[in-house]
């Protein structure tokens, strides 16, 4: 009886490691987190996205801190991702078509370099991913790439209010995304979706 608990016990482990080990993040800047979440959300081997801050230099920033520009940090998303269902790849495909590569200033209504663009890289293979998918942005735009491609550092979840926010309150969303002219200006850098 115990030799069979303890095959039973040892494939449970087994199985659940090898599950754990196709688990991967990604961390994309692309102005506002929140509009950043959905494309994602919608994707088949996506396990979840959470809206935060990264790339900066004050440790555990408050939205205010962000907003304000002090902190070196972006509003970022971090994606969780089975790799066996969704690549890097793709995921840096989706990011494209979400953000204005060619804005330096920010990402649409959103001002200053708490809303850049930027992918933050976890290993060389993410960089040279992210390097090559620059490139070929960069043949189609025919512009020059404002896009940050940049080692990855600590990641901080935004606030609990920010997390599924378009989700949560889908009407102040929407005028959100409309008034700043997101949707516009995605359709004028990459044409109808």
């Amino acid at each position: 009886m115990m030799r069979w608990l303890y095959a039973l016990l040892l494939t449970f482990i087994t199985s659940t490691t090898l599950a754990q080990d196709n688990i991967r993040t990604a961390i994309f800047a692309g102005g506002c987190f929140w509009c950043m979440e959905p494309p994602y959300d919608k994707l088949e081997g996506v396990l979840e996205t959470t809206s935060g801050y990264s790339g900066g230099h004050v440790k555990n920033p408050s939205y205010d801190q962000v907003s304000a520009g002090n902190t070196g940090h972006a509003e970022v998303v971090r994606v969780k991702y089975d790799a066996d269902k969704i690549g890097y790849k793709e995921l840096l495909q989706v990011f494209w078509r979400n953000v204005d590569p060619l804005d330096a200033g920010g990402q649409f209504c959103d001002r200053g370099s708490q809303y850049r663009s930027a992918i933050f890289y976890g290993n060389e293979k993410e960089k040279k991913l992210a390097e090559a998918s620059k490139e070929k942005v960069a043949e189609k735009l025919d512009g020059k790439i404002a896009t940050e491609i940049v080692a990855a550092s600590e990641f901080y979840p935004a606030e609990k209010y920010h997390q599924d926010y378009y989700q949560r309150n889908p009407i102040r969303y929407k005028y959100y995304r409309f008034r700043c002219g997101r949707d516009q200006r995605l359709e004028e850098v990459w044409g109808e979706r």
